[in-house]
């Protein structure tokens, strides 16, 4: 699927103008306490941009071109980087490795443990993975936690939203997974 990075961004420029938060992602990351974060799937660079903001050092990585165009022209101090998740290999680990925005819904089905497996082996000893998708597409939350435990990492807590509503059995999850 080919993004258009601009048109990506202008919805979210969008809904900050008009009162909206598009921070809650980062605010929970930044809720963990990381020094670096490696934003998975970082589209426009929405995530990690508020990170740098707050000073943590941040890697964004992300398969579409015009998706990470748009993020190098909004924050050029960033390393961006072209990957496939799964195949990425940045040669160091992460605090956090961040995927929002649906991020294990946009890959072909059947993909996801080597997603998951991509991601996870940035994280850190002691660090974490934090995921929010949503249920209703065909990925389902035993498989992720079972994508997450065949790469090392333990489930931590689980939220029904960025904003860290418990979770509810909902159509909607954010987990946070830990590696010992």
């Amino acid at each position: 699927m080919a993004w258009n990075g601009e048109e990506y961004q202008a919805r979210f420029d969008r809904i900050a103008a008009e009162g909206g938060d598009v921070h809650g992602e980062a605010a929970l990351v930044r809720s963990l306490g990381p020094s670096s974060v490696l934003d998975a799937g970082c589209g426009t660079g929405r995530v990690a941009i508020e990170l740098a903001r707050h000073g943590i050092d941040v890697v964004g990585a992300d398969l579409d071109p015009s998706m990470l165009d748009t993020a190098r022209q909004l924050a050029p101090d960033i390393s961006w980087q072209l990957s496939d998740l799964a195949d990425l290999d940045l040669g160091r680990s992460f605090d956090v490795v961040v995927m929002a925005g649906n991020v294990p819904l946009f890959t072909p089905p059947g993909t996801e443990p080597a997603l998951v497996a991509g991601v996870a082996a940035h994280v850190r000893p002691g660090g974490r993975l934090v995921a929010g998708f949503s249920l209703d597409r065909g990925y389902t939350l035993d498989a992720y936690d079972a994508h997450c435990a065949a790469a090392g990492l333990t489930l931590e807590r689980r939220y029904a939203a960025w904003s860290r509503e418990p979770y509810d059995g909902g159509a909607y999850a954010v987990s946070v997974h830990r590696r010992p």
